[in-house]
Parts: structure tokens; C-alpha cells; sequence
């Protein structure tokens, strides 16, 4: 492993060297519900996007946002935006 330079703490004076932490970089795929979640959001504004070309098909827009809308609810009842991930 490289040696880090000591590192002058602005105001102390003090010097130390700086730890090297490697869990901190490992990366994280996340929870399967955050994963769920997430899908079914983008689904939703699929059918929402999909139902806008060529003209505009209001049903399957609504469609679309009611399943985008089920999707927030899955993260937020999961709590997948409170989760300290990093």
C-alpha cells in the first residue's frame, strides 16, 4: 500500500498522516427493493412518454403516472432514500 504524506491540519499546526480507508470506496449495488423500486418508477414513464407520441393518448399518460406514483411509494415505504448507502 502507498504511504501517504503527512497532512498539516489548517489553523493546529498539528501534522498526522492521513488513514487510508478502503471500505469507504467499495462499491454498493444497493437494496433489491431500491432496484424494484426504481424499475417500476422508469416504467411508469415509459408508458407516460410512450403515450405522448404521435398524439397525445391521456388514458395510458395516467396509466403511466399511477404506476410511476406506485413506484415512489415502493422507496419511500422501503425508506431507500433515507439508507446511508455510502
Amino acid at each position: 500500500m502507498a504511504e501517504h504524506a503527512p497532512v498539516t491540519v489548517e489553523g493546529t499546526g498539528a501534522t498526522s498522516a492521513v488513514p487510508y480507508n478502503p471500505g469507504h470506496l467499495e462499491h454498493n449495488s444497493g437494496r433489491p427493493i431500491s432496484w424494484v423500486g426504481t424499475s417500476v418508477v422508469i416504467v411508469g414513464f415509459l408508458i407516460g412518454g410512450i403515450a405522448m407520441v404521435p398524439a397525445p393518448h391521456w388514458l395510458f399518460f395516467w396509466v403511466g403516472a399511477a404506476v410511476a406514483i406506485f413506484g415512489c411509494l415502493i422507496l419511500l415505504f422501503s425508506k431507500a432514500m433515507h439508507t446511508d448507502w455510502y
